[in-house]
């Protein structure tokens, strides 16, 4: 049996959240929702999931200056050679590995 559109709603907004807001602070939201014309649940709903949405990209992003893409790319293109200490520790590991 193929479910109704409202079950379909019910079923992906099954999980509830709560908080408490000052008096101003609820006042200010319903303005808001009022303007944008939805209702207080659905305005803190989609501005909630709109500011996680933002945080989650910004830090899944590496953003560099143009100086920064540059030291990026050409330590990708020409690494400086290993260093003693390097090539010391990496002996060390394939010696302890059995490699």
């Amino acid at each position: 049996m193929t479910p109704t559109p409202s079950e379909t709603v019910e079923q992906a907004r099954g999980a509830r959240l709560e908080a408490r807001v000052s008096a101003a602070q609820k006042t200010l939201l319903q303005r808001a929702a009022a303007l944008s014309g939805r209702t207080l649940s659905e305005f803190v709903v989609a501005s909630a999931q709109e500011a996680a949405n933002k945080v989650i990209q910004e830090h899944a992003t590496i953003q560099l200056s143009r100086s920064e893409q540059f030291a990026f790319v050409t330590a990708l293109l020409k690494p400086p050679k290993p260093s003693a200490r390097l090539r010391r520790a990496v002996a060390a590991y394939r010696q302890q590995m059995g490699l």
